[in-house]
């Protein structure tokens, strides 16, 4: 196998990675305004992702690393050509930061309110627009024979594109509800499971829509790829686990009905990485778009020297929080009724302390409120 068609395949696992590991996370900071019906239930909810989000972001960090190293020509047409779209995802990503990092550093309402709903929003927006320009690749974008750009911000939002973009957002709201129902205890694991249930259908349909489109858009045929193939069959297989018991295997269908979505795109698109929709002898190539064999097989040895121990300490973090996460400690109503004693002061400034949600301080409350033996609570 060529080195530029194996480093293809590996920005392929990145992204796809990056797709099953922060999807259920923007699925989680979607869904957390609504299967959280308190304060605590929805910091419940984020509690999940605590210890994850920043490290599941990593894999965005590296597939886009991959094509500036091994694809350089790729990474100046499509960062040129998504720039204004990039922009608004990086917004997206810092939005969604803050969210996490300073929702609990008020007892206000009103501010936690705020964060609230930009942590749903900016959860949103990425898997959207991130979808759409994997999806515009494929399509086809307006760029002449030196690889300029020649459209508008207008032109990114290609129907193919769009729809890609719902599919992967539809796809990350399916996993994080499968996710919350594995990893949560109480009211918001049954609204997580309900959800779960409701969403499957509709996940169902959309990826049947996105592999026959993507069939017509490629023009390689009516006649799916096993792959495509596979897709359909994992979030059908999701969306009726969700009604049984077997909530660990239908969040393990979803992650493999993302995969496959996402390979079965890449899929379409190779040999080519990004389509010119002005003269299709524009088309960027994985042998034209490439750097020098000599990066390459640098690139190589780096990669499978380190690979292994990002592997590794990734699956130890999810270990170690492997548990389910219980609802945070609320202030004894008893407390409090006195008229503004210390007591209720007291309670109230343990709420507060509850809710830091910096990474390291993330953790430590998932570690703390992780429900064990003792409280009886199933793990998943």
């Amino acid at each position: 196998m060529a080195l530029h068609t194996l480093w293809f395949l590996l920005d392929l696992v990145f992204w796809a990675g990056f797709f099953v590991l922060e999807g259920f996370d923007f699925g989680v900071g979607v869904l957390h305004s609504f299967v959280g019906r308190s304060d605590g239930e929805r910091r419940q909810a984020l509690n999940t992702v605590g210890p994850f989000w920043d490290g599941n972001e990593v894999w965005l960090i590296v597939a886009g690393a991959v094509i500036f190293a091994a694809f350089p020509a790729w990474y100046a047409t499509m960062f040129s050509s998504l720039y204004l779209a990039l922009v608004v995802i990086l917004l997206a990503l810092i939005i969604r930061g803050v969210s996490f990092e300073f929702r609990g550093k008020l007892d206000d309402p009103t501010w936690r309110g705020a964060f609230r709903w930009t942590m749903t929003i900016g959860s949103a927006l990425i898997p959207l627009l991130l979808g759409t320009g994997l999806g515009d690749l494929l399509h086809g974008l307006p760029f002449d024979a030196a690889h300029n750009y020649t459209g508008t911000f207008w032109d990114l939002l290609t129907p193919y594109g769009l729809y890609t973009g719902v599919t992967m957002l539809v796809l990350s709201l399916l996993a994080g509800a499968m996710f919350l129902a594995v990893k949560t205890t109480g009211p918001v694991a049954v609204r997580s499971n309900a959800t779960a249930r409701a969403l499957g259908p509709v996940a169902t349909l959309v990826v049947i829509g996105f592999v026959i489109w993507t069939r017509e858009v490629s023009g390689q045929g009516v006649v799916p790829t096993p792959t495509a193939i596979l897709a359909i069959i994992a979030v059908a297989a999701s969306a009726w686990l969700a009604t049984t018991d077997r909530l660990g295997w239908a969040f393990a269908a979803t992650a493999v009905a993302i995969v496959t979505t996402v390979t079965s795109l890449f899929e379409a698109l190779y040999p080519n990485v990004m389509v010119s929709s002005t003269d299709h002898a524009f088309n960027l190539t994985v042998s034209n778009a490439s750097s020098n064999s000599y990066s390459l097989r640098v690139m190589t040895v780096v990669a499978v020297i380190f690979t292994p121990f990002v592997l590794a300490y990734t699956a130890w973090n999810y270990w170690v929080f492997r548990k389910r996460v219980g609802a945070p400690p609320q202030p004894d109503p008893a407390e409090g009724t006195d008229g503004g004693s210390g007591s209720g002061s007291a309670a109230a400034g343990a709420v507060g302390s509850v809710d830091e949600t910096t990474a390291a301080d993330t953790a430590a409350d998932t570690a703390a409120a992780v429900v064990d033996g003792a409280s009886g609570a199933a793990k998943p």
